[in-house]
């Protein structure tokens, strides 16, 4: 018997997934009576998950201070006068389906039956919630920046790039599933999110700190939802977390859901 059940407002989810992944992942200090005499290490040592969290916190937050007049600013209004006279007829509608390759070549790689680091049901419930959480902090980012297209004066939808958040989210997932023992894999998923970023900008359709800001948001999301994951499924009763599958649903109109099925 399979229940089915409409889950919404998966956006409001975002500020507390992020918030616990800090926590996850991370290894408490062991405290030993010669503790003052070992010396300090470095951050990246101590705490890489936190790191792993500040950096593309903080490109995102210059991304966003780019749309004020500063350094940022003009920076990115260079960048893109480079990039147009270098490459002033360049058009491609292969962003549109580059985003998706990683998560692709992961069902893929399932299908010929090779093992990765969850099974399929746990992967397709962190992709669905990764993407619901991604789709949320997008369009909410791109509500509050108001931020004007380089190609489209009128359009005030720039920032964040959702497709190169979408192209960054599927290759983490790829990398975390199957690159950790097979590295090639890991540079194939992040090579294609690298060009899908790089042809949002020569189309036109997003500057700089947008594709950049996008890859951080991408990344934070599919990293986020993959950590807290089993910490999740092991809470819920009666091991009903490997019994869940959830699948992401789109409305018209850009609506973002998920449906929730439990197998019985």
């Amino acid at each position: 018997m399979v229940r089915y059940m409409r889950i919404s407002g998966l956006r409001s989810c975002g500020i507390l997934l992020l918030a616990g992944l800090a926590r996850v992942g991370v290894a408490q200090p062991t405290v030993r009576p010669d503790s003052a005499l070992v010396p300090a290490r470095p951050l990246w040592l101590v705490r890489p998950a936190v790191l792993r969290v500040a950096v593309p916190v903080v490109l995102v937050a210059a991304g966003y201070v780019s749309r004020n007049e500063n350094f940022l600013d003009e920076m990115k209004e260079e960048v893109r006068e480079e990039t147009r006279e270098n490459f002033p007829h360049f058009h491609s509608s292969l962003d549109d389906y580059s985003r998706r390759v990683p998560v692709a070549a992961a069902y893929g790689l399932f299908a010929v039956g090779v093992k990765g680091e969850r099974g399929i049901v746990p992967f397709t419930a962190c992709y669905g919630l990764s993407h619901a959480l991604s789709s949320g902090l997008v369009s909410n980012l791109k509500r509050i920046s108001h931020t004007r297209r380089p190609d489209i004066a009128t359009d005030f939808s720039s920032f964040p790039s959702a497709h190169t958040a979408d192209a960054f989210l599927t290759a983490t997932l790829l990398h975390e599933q199957f690159g950790r023992g097979r590295p090639w894999l890991s540079v194939a998923g992040y090579t294609v999110a690298t060009a899908t970023g790089a042809m949002r900008m020569l189309n036109d359709r997003h500057w700089l700190t947008d594709v950049v800001a996008g890859a951080s948001i991408g990344f934070l999301s599919a990293e986020t939802v993959w950590r807290l994951y089993p910490v999740l499924a092991r809470r819920l009763p009666g091991h009903l977390g490997q019994k869940l599958l959830l699948l992401p649903t789109y409305a018209p109109g850009g609506a973002i859901g998920a449906v929730l099925v439990v197998r019985q």
